[in-house]
């Protein structure tokens, strides 16, 4: 296969994006991936107390280990929507089975948007029929394009790897731009691959991906009621079952893909201007390690002075104190990039600061704090928190 001719073509699936009229504005609203041949299925869903129905529906169909089809809409997010939004999420998945000549049960849906409004289903009965016809091997991008809510921009990524010799593909779609705090995924990534690989180790390597990536990611600490990943592998490489090293370096191309995808929904977050790479070290715990990072990462006023381009690590210092974690201030060290700018609790001057907020004044930018407790540490990917943020949010539905 040409990867520069078909750079997100994966062997053996189709995709397709299209608009219904889900959205007021015409823009693309339907996207749909369909394998050729069954596929083993996995998901990682959100851990919200309040789930929209498309979640309960295909958390079901994850777990029959199989699937045909991912269908999802953007404008509506069929949540908070009762029984009728349950029915909604099956009718949703027994038109496009219709459709593509499937089960209804192996037709995956998910849905993102406002939450509470009913879904059209006059739009989905005349666009999903539509858009089946006009699946094609190139249609990712469509779809990636199609699930936008307030992104800027589609997201895609692609890796190629091999399982005993033979070439495997790895194609990640997602979504997101607000809501964003995972614990789980607070976004929509759909994952294909033509891997031969069972459904259960194929759950296994997606959740711990999924660990690493989309749960080290945030924009404003919220976590969404629709967060999806789902993972489709149908096998038409036709490599032997990966084990061992295959098997590792399968996980290794999720976690490479999800990371993109990760990194691309933190640059394009609500009115976000620069990706911060917290990272913490030193911590006593694993678990302390990644709180002190979320408190960090999350805090109001640090994402501010990221926005503003002001090394004020007083803002850290006070967000690593509330934290709740084994600390000693006069041990913390703090670098923007190569530049120290806090040793043992202690500023290191005007100048120091100076040259911290020249390499604050870039898109991309690192933050590394030392609490010099232990050999833990971890790290989050977070933005700056701008006017625009409040813009997009205040004015989301009117």
């Amino acid at each position: 296969m040409n990867m520069e001719k078909h750079p997100y073509r994966v062997r053996g699936f189709k995709a397709a994006g299209g608009a219904c009229g889900l959205k007021k504005n015409g823009a693309h609203d339907l996207a749909l991936i369909f394998s050729e041949r069954e596929a083993a299925a996995a998901g990682v869903f959100t851990t919200n107390r309040v789930q929209a129905a498309p979640v309960a529906l295909s958390r079901e169909g994850v777990r029959r280990g199989r699937a045909r089809a991912i269908l999802a809409n953007s404008g509506n997010a069929n949540a908070c929507t009762g029984p009728a939004g349950m029915r909604d999420a099956r009718a949703m998945a027994q038109l496009a089975a219709r459709s593509l000549g499937v089960e209804p049960e192996g037709v995956l849906v998910a849905s993102t948007g406002v939450i509470g409004a009913p879904l059209d289903m006059g739009a989905l009965e005349t666009g999903i029929p539509r858009l089946a016809e006009g699946l094609s091997p190139d249609g990712l991008r469509e779809a990636a394009s199609a699930i936008m809510t307030t992104d800027r921009f589609p997201k895609l990524s692609v890796h190629e790897g091999t399982a005993a010799g033979v070439a495997y593909r790895i194609v990640g779609v997602a979504k997101g731009a607000g809501m964003i705090m995972p614990n789980m995924a607070t976004m929509l990534c759909f994952v294909v691959s033509d891997i031969r690989i069972g459904a259960e180790p194929l759950q296994e390597t997606l959740s711990a991906a999924v660990r690493s990536t989309f749960n080290r990611i945030t924009v404003d600490g919220d976590t969404s009621t629709n967060d999806m990943v789902l993972v489709l592998a149908n096998g038409a490489a036709e490599n032997p079952e990966p084990r061992g090293e295959d098997l590792a370096a399968f996980e290794h191309g999720l976690v490479r893909v999800m990371g993109d995808l990760a990194r691309m929904i933190v640059r394009d977050g609500e009115g976000a201007t620069k990706l911060v790479r917290l990272e913490v070290r030193g911590a006593t715990s694993a678990a302390e390690a990644e709180r002190a990072a979320r408190t960090v990462a999350n805090s109001a006023l640090v994402k501010t002075a990221f926005y503003g381009g002001d090394p004020n690590w007083g803002r850290i210092m006070g967000a690593l104190g509330r934290a709740d974690i084994d600390m000693d201030e006069s041990l913390v060290d703090i670098w923007v990039q190569d530049v120290q700018i806090v040793s043992g609790g202690m500023g290191m001057g005007r100048d120091a600061e100076r040259e911290a907020a020249l390499k604050m004044a870039g898109e991309e930018f690192g933050v590394t704090i030392h609490l010099n407790m232990g050999g833990f540490q971890d790290r989050i990917y977070t933005c700056d928190l701008t006017h625009d943020y409040v813009s997009i949010n205040a004015d989301y539905r009117t």
